[in-house]
Parts: C-alpha cells; structure tokens; sequence
C-alpha cells in the first residue's frame, strides 16, 4: 500500500476483502466478458453470423484479461468499454469482429453493476443473518435475567437482559425482510440499445421482434437471472440504487441503535463489548474501556444513512433516456455504501461474539430503584393485614418522598424499605418486604416474550439458512 496516495479506510481498517472484491476492477471486467460471451452465444443460437468457434476463443479468455494492453488504448481513445473491447479482441482474433455486437455501453455497465450489486447484497444477508443468530443465543441465555428498564433514560419498569437482545434482533429481522424482498425481484437490464428501443438488435435481426424479446431473456439467464426490467432508457432506472441504499440504510439504523444501547449500558457497567487483554483504552487514561467497536459501528452507520440520499437525488435528476450526472457519484456512493455496510456487520459480528454481562451491577441497580416500583404490591400486602389503603397510600408517599431525598440530596442509598419495615402501620417486617421485592416478580412476560419470539421468529430463520451460519470476524484496527 502506498504511503503518499490517499487510501479509502474502507479498505484499509473497516471492509472486508470479500466485499472489498466484489467491487474491484477484476470483478467488473470478468463480468463484462462473461456478458460478452452471452450475447456472443445468445446471438449464435438465434441465427446471427457467430460461430461456435468465435464463442469457444472468448471463452477461453474470459478471466486472463490483459490489463496494460487495455490501459494504453483507454489513453488514446478515451473509453473504458472500447478500450476493453479492443484488449478482448487482441486475445480472440478471431472473434474480434462480432464482441459487443449490437449493444452499447451500459450493456457491460449496467449489467454488470446490478450483478455487484445483488452479489454484494447477498454478503450482506449472509453476515445479517449470522448477526441474528449470535443475538438470538444472547436472548436466550439471559432471558430470565431481569433488568431495570428504561424510558427517556429513566428508570422504568424491569424488563430481562434477554428481551431487551430481542428489540435488536426483531430490527434486523426487518431489515431481512426487506433484504428478501429486494433480492426476490432481481433482474437485469438485459440487452436494449442506447434509448432503451432494441433498435440496433431489431436491425441485426431483420425486424424480428421475437428474436429480439429472446435475446434479452437468454442473456439474462445465461448471466442467472429470471428477469429483465421490461423497459428501460439507455440504463437501468436509477430507482434500483435507491432500493439498495435503503436496504442497507435500514440495516445501519438498527446497528446504530444497537451500538448506541451498548454504549450507554457500558457506562452503566451492566454489560459491555469485548476488551482485549493488551487493548489500550485511552492514551492518558490507562484504567479506561472504551466502547470503540460500538462507537465505529455508530460513526460508519451514520456515514451509510446520510450516504443513502446521494441515489434517491441520482435518481431524481435523471434525464429523458440518459444522462451522465449519476456516472461518478454513482461510482463513489454505492460502492461505499456496501462497504461500509459490510463493516457494520463485521463489527457487530465481533462484538456479539463476545458481549460480557455483569449481573451483581444489573442487580444493584434494580435493588436501588425496585422498592418505588414496588409500593403498590407492597400497600396492598399491608391491606391484607389489616391496614387502610387510603391511610397506607399517604405513609408510603410520605416515606417514597423521604427515601427519594436520601438519594438525591443526601447521595444515600434508597431506604425505603428500612423506612416501612420501621413504621408499624405497614405490618410488614424486613423479610416480608424481601420476599415482595424479588425481581424476577416484575418482569411480566418478558421470559415468555423472547422465548416466543426466538422459537417462532428467528429459529425458522435459521433453520432455513445453516449453511450460511458459523461466521467469525476479527477487527483489522
């Protein structure tokens, strides 16, 4: 890697060299070729002047692309396709006279950029789907835990380790969903012509609009698709990488709001992401653990959402049959976007691996605020030994307001408890009160609730892809 050239940090710290290749140079260019053949092929078995021979010599250096030869022509004519075409055709003489026959540009382009696309969204289901499962054993190990809750970041009723894991799973369960949806309807440009009109292969095929309409399919499925967008300007409509960002948008969000949960939960010392032994913290403060995987997944999360707004204008500002204003944009927000995308995953991947919970903190703090939430159980018990609810509903307003300013003004614990087990109106002594205090008792059908969801939402899930199940990622910095 070059020092003095700036480098992406896509590449260098944060994406993976799975998704890092698909959106290489040496994918796009094996994919031109192998689009290339297609047409070559399809146009042979529907009667046009290709030989077998022809196809067999393209095949032949589909993958042994002479790059330099291609380099020095693109600087004498300006022109990636041609550039390629012509280096193509110094390998294969013999079909040099019939590649590219009858398409224009965004034959390869187009083709091919829907082709990194829906490949690279398929990388990105399978590293979704291995964040669920990890989350989804998460839940079920600490499904009984119970935890205090929190609304606007005040404490709220207890909920369970377990259940709060399975908010998370139940976004990128979402998020799969449209994943799914997106790739279910996946189809190429296909073979269409420089307005979207199939003129120049209505011509090759001397007016035979059949051939033509099979033409297209065959490539189509040639390449591994079922569908073609049935009509289209020069490119494909710019909508597609809308939908794409979107997708990945949504997975973002829920990253985000994952990675934001487990930052403020490890300011609570309640749980926190993985540290490792020789993890430096802080440069001046050697006793720090910072969340940095969490704050990385936060900081590239909001890069994905706002980055999401360059296709939805791209597509906005398209002109009639085509213009060239989507060209460089295009280039830089779509890749990133799935590379950063590919990133968040990684780094919830890891951090799921190896999440750590501290119970005797969670419970320390249920057990500092529980006896508030806990009044009305506690009045009530008063009732059944005889007390008034009306005159008990005063003493433990009386005594919450007397506890809550041992809290807050005097920094004591929460003495609650003590202060009813003392007054004898209650008739209840401390182990009475213990017993209403459990908390387990306060967690309403949280257990239930992730049992549920997991056995019937996410195992399905899971049950339908294992083959895709067992990934591991480590963080490169």
């Amino acid at each position: 890697m070059s020092n003095n050239t700036y480098q992406t940090p896509l590449n260098s710290r944060y994406a993976s060299k799975e998704m890092q290749y698909l959106f290489s140079n040496d994918m796009k260019f094996r994919t031109w070729r192998r689009l290339w053949i297609a047409l070559a092929e399809t146009e042979m078995e529907l009667g046009l002047p290709v030989t077998q021979e022809q196809v067999d010599e393209l095949k032949a250096h589909a993958d042994d692309i002479n790059y330099e030869v291609a380099q020095e022509r693109e600087k004498q004519v300006r022109h990636d396709v041609m550039s390629h075409v012509y280096a193509y055709g110094v390998q294969c003489p013999k079909a040099k006279g019939i590649i590219h026959l009858g398409a224009t540009s965004c034959y390869v382009g187009d083709n091919t950029d829907i082709i990194i696309m829906t490949e690279a969204l398929k990388l990105i289901r399978k590293k979704l789907i291995n964040v669920i499962a990890k989350l989804s054993a998460f839940a079920m190990k600490y499904k009984d835990l119970p935890t205090l809750g929190f609304t606007h970041f005040q404490p709220a009723q207890l909920t369970t380790v377990g259940k709060r894991a399975t908010l998370w799973i139940q976004d990128l369960v979402m998020d799969l969903e449209d994943l799914d949806h997106q790739l279910s309807k996946a189809k190429l440009l296909g073979s269409k012509g420089t307005t979207g009109t199939q003129a120049s292969f209505l011509e090759l095929f001397e007016g035979d609009h059949e051939k033509v309409k099979a033409l297209d399919m065959k490539i189509a499925e040639k390449m591994g698709y079922n569908a073609v967008f049935p009509v289209s300007g020069q490119t494909y409509a710019r909508k597609l990488d809308t939908q794409m960002l979107n997708i990945l948008a949504g997975i973002a969000q829920s990253a985000y709001k994952f990675s934001n949960d487990l930052r403020l939960l490890q300011h609570l010392k309640e749980m926190e992401e993985p540290f490792e032994k020789s993890q430096i913290g802080s440069s001046a403060m050697a006793y720090k653990r910072n969340p940095m995987r969490s704050e990385r997944i936060s900081s590239l999360a909001r890069y994905v959402i706002v980055d999401a707004l360059n296709p939805a204008i791209t597509a906005s500002t398209q002109w009639f049959e085509r213009t060239l204003d989507d060209s460089a944009n295009k280039r830089l927000s779509v890749a990133e976007a799935f590379l950063a995308t590919d990133a968040i995953l990684e780094i919830y991947i890891n951090i799921t691996d190896g999440m750590v919970v501290y119970p005797k903190v969670i419970e320390s703090r249920i057990m500092s605020e529980l006896p508030f939430m806990a009044t009305e159980n506690i009045m009530m018990q008063a009732v059944k030994q005889g007390g008034d609810r009306q005159e008990l509903h005063e003493k433990i307003r009386e005594l919450s307001m007397e506890a809550g300013k041992n809290v807050k003004v005097n920094g004591g614990p929460n003495n609650l408890i003590d202060l009813i087990a003392a007054d004898g109106s209650f008739n209840l002594d401390i182990d009475a009160l213990k017993a209403i205090l459990k908390p387990e008792n306060y967690v309403g059908r949280a257990p239930q609730q992730t049992e549920e969801f997991v056995s019937t939402v996410v195992q399905p899930i899971l049950d339908a892809n294992k083959e895709l199940l067992g990934m591991t990622a480590e963080l490169s910095v």
